[in-house]
Parts: C-alpha cells; sequence; structure tokens
C-alpha cells in the first residue's frame, strides 16, 4: 500500500505532482553542488540529472493533467471515497 499519495485509508496523502515537485526541487540542489566539477563522472551524473529533471518535469504535467480531469469530472474527493475505480 502507498505511503504517501492520498488513499481512502489516507485521504490527507499528498498528490502525485507535489511529490514529483518535491523530488525536482531536491535533485536541482544535488545537481547544483557538480555542475562546475569537470571531472568525467561527474558530468556523466550531471547529465543524467538533467535528463532525469526532464523526465520528471513531463511527469510533474501529467500527474496535473490527471488531477485537473479528476476534478473537473467529478469533483474533490470526498468521503474518503475513490472518485473513480474500486474502493
Amino acid at each position: 500500500m502507498t505511503h504517501f499519495l492520498a488513499t481512502e485509508e489516507k485521504p490527507n496523502g499528498y498528490k502525485l505532482e507535489d511529490i514529483l515537485v518535491l523530488i525536482r526541487s531536491d535533485l536541482i540542489k544535488r545537481a547544483t553542488k557538480i555542475v562546475d566539477d569537470a571531472r568525467p563522472e561527474a558530468r556523466h551524473v550531471l547529465d543524467n540529472n538533467i535528463r532525469i529533471l526532464s523526465l520528471l518535469s513531463e511527469a510533474i504535467e501529467l500527474a496535473a493533467d490527471s488531477t485537473k480531469t479528476l476534478e473537473r469530472s467529478f469533483g474533490a474527493s470526498t468521503d474518503g471515497q475513490p472518485r473513480i475505480g474500486k474502493p
């Protein structure tokens, strides 16, 4: 079972996009610490981080779009019941 996302058992959990934004922020902070390191390993890790940041941004947009779709179609989640799917 999920520990972070909102569920019927944990209605005060986080939205997926909020968690991804926090991860992206942490990764940006980490990447800035190695940006001036010219060693090949640091360059490789930085390149990977930049690619991951791009993918995270895309995932954030997708997650936010899903949230908007659910809110537009079914309103806010209430009574700990899922808006779609099985409880």
